[in-house]
């Protein structure tokens, strides 16, 4: 279990603190009523997505003894109105090309598509992954 905490400071920006000291800010966006000087709790999620496929990649890259450098992620989010929220999170995860023929690279990608975030993302959010080995 992981304890963290979360203060409101105003103006629409909250500022999260993590156990080990680290903290963040977020931001509501432009679009609805902030300062988008930060990311956004709905940011958040998309990134958070990304992250924990990454990190659950290296795990398993890590178990299988897999090079596993220089990956990156270009992310997207798309919200929709009525209720508002995130309907949709593209995320093109830029993989380095020596990985495209390994022969565990679906291992690697299917440890991705089912991290615990992704796992616990409401299935009415679209989630349209691509691998790009680069």
């Amino acid at each position: 279990m992981s304890q963290m905490q979360l203060v409101y400071h105003g103006e629409l920006r909250c500022e999260a603190s993590h156990f080990s000291g680290a903290k963040l800010i977020t931001d509501a966006p432009p679009d609805n009523h902030g300062k988008g000087e930060t990311f956004s709790p709905t940011d958040l999620l998309c990134v958070s997505l990304a992250s924990c496929m990454v990190t659950i990649m290296g795990i398993e890259a890590r178990k299988l003894e897999i090079p596993f450098n220089s990956v990156s992620a270009e992310i997207k989010k798309f919200m929709l109105a009525n209720p508002r929220r995130v309907g949709k999170i593209r995320i093109e995860l830029r993989m380095p090309e020596n990985l495209k023929d390994h022969p565990h690279r679906q291992i690697l990608e299917q440890a991705g598509l089912n991290c615990p975030v992704a796992l616990s993302i409401h299935p009415n959010i679209e989630k349209d992954i691509e691998f790009l080995y680069v």
